[in-house]
């Protein structure tokens, strides 16, 4: 799952003020729109870690050089999401969310159909930038529609798309792949984003665009708590990374490539696991939690690195890494925005920023790994990443990973 920049949007058009029918309605065909945008976007960017083998056999480079995909995806979003963000702030939303959907209708198609690894290059980094488009608006969507009691339930319907496109859409993406080949997994994409055009014209409402809300992003850096969040949100993300990112090399090295659907489907239901549970106990137990999160990645890990050979142990290591991970996100979110204070839109910003530059990062490093040490090499450099990220975590004691939020 990667993560975008946000431009906060923290009243609604009509600043706050629900009327007549508008105020009983519950929006929800709208909001699904919008979850499914999401899962486009989230999908868009891992669905080549299932079918890594298969594209780069078909265009004729390694799999270290094919992982570079996700690596020019989350390059495009980190490169140009803030400057679009400012230089689209006065765009209606509608118009800007149906732009961004075009774009993933192209971007998808061209990656599908492309014979030349440049192209595709291209075209993914063409939907990274697409993604930066997407959520410069889709974070401030829902809670614009809703009255200000309703929008956290509004918020959660919509982002729903992430974990039902890590949970469900990889693993289905790398079936589909393997029984009609990856260009019809990334057309199937393109089918969806046209679906989702036409549902978004039909039922989710326009606003005005904003001014662009600017927030000194460097003077965060000297909040206390801030730096060591952003940190482990850089190393956790770097490691995880690394490993998802070629995970069908590695389960064909084990000889397991043809199940590597089902393994990412286990990873991701645990992953949906983790997010029910942490969602529910994050206000009491972050750092509790975020402790555990880390240990469960490590001990995962250490199972790939060593136990690998038993196949059972394989999908009980992708258990443990799914119930890690899972969780992540909503546990960094909320710690920087905790730390910050009146700087949690600018730490915000810096969160999601770094969080592109470690999966541009892992996919990069991940190649090296490969080509270097091979494939066994991929579950130790996580172990070896998660031992600073628990340090500064059980570290930041006062500030960052406090054992009591104070909200």
């Amino acid at each position: 799952m990667g993560m975008t920049t946000q431009v906060p949007a923290s009243a609604p058009a009509d600043g706050g003020r629900r009327s007549g029918a508008g105020a009983e309605k519950f929006p929800l065909a709208a909001l699904l729109a919008l979850a499914t945008a999401v899962f486009i976007t989230s999908l868009t960017e891992t669905l080549p870690a299932g079918v890594l083998p298969a594209m780069s056999s078909s265009l004729e480079v390694s799999e270290s050089a094919m992982g570079q995909s996700v690596t020019i995806y989350a390059v495009g979003t980190f490169l140009t999401a803030i400057p679009l963000a400012a230089a689209t702030a006065k765009w209606s939303r509608k118009r800007l969310l149906l732009t961004s959907m075009v774009v993933f209708v192209v971007a998808n198609t061209v990656t599908a159909v492309s014979p030349d690894y440049t192209l595709t290059l291209v075209a993914r980094f063409v939907a990274g930038v697409a993604a930066g488009l997407a959520w410069a608006t889709l974070s401030g969507y829902a809670r614009r529609m809703v009255a200000v009691h309703l929008q956290g339930k509004a918020m959660a319907i919509a982002m729903a798309g992430i974990p039902v496109a890590l949970s469900l859409g990889v693993p289905a993406g790398t079936f589909v792949g393997r029984v009609l080949g990856w260009g019809a997994a990334f057309l199937a994409m393109s089918v969806l984003a046209v679906i989702v055009i036409v549902w978004i014209i039909a039922t989710v409402p326009d606003y005005p665009g904003q001014q662009e809300r600017r927030s000194p992003i460097l003077r965060a850096l000297s909040v206390p708590g801030v730096r060591p969040v952003l940190f482990v949100t850089l190393v956790f993300v770097l490691a995880h990374t690394i490993l998802y990112a070629y995970v069908a090399t590695f389960l064909a090295d084990l000889g397991m490539g043809g199940s590597t659907d089902v393994v990412l489907l286990v990873f991701g239901v645990a992953s949906l696991v983790s997010i029910w549970f942490v969602g529910a106990q994050v206000h009491r137990r972050l750092r509790a939690m975020m402790v555990a999160c880390t240990l469960l990645v490590a001990v995962a890990a250490a199972a790939l690195a060593t136990l690998s050979e038993v196949t059972a142990l394989v999908y009980v290591a992708a258990a443990l890494w799914g119930l890690g991970w899972g969780g992540v996100p909503t546990l960094l979110q909320t710690a920087v925005g905790d730390a910050g204070g009146d700087q949690a839109d600018a730490a915000q910003v810096m969160l999601v920023t770094l969080w592109n530059v470690a999966m541009a990062g892992g996919g990069v490093v991940g190649g090296v790994l490969l080509d270097l040490l091979g494939p066994s090499s991929l579950p130790w450099s996580i172990l070896l990443l998660m031992a600073p990220v628990l340090a500064v975590v059980m570290a930041a004691r006062g500030h960052g990973f406090p054992a009591t939020r104070r909200t």
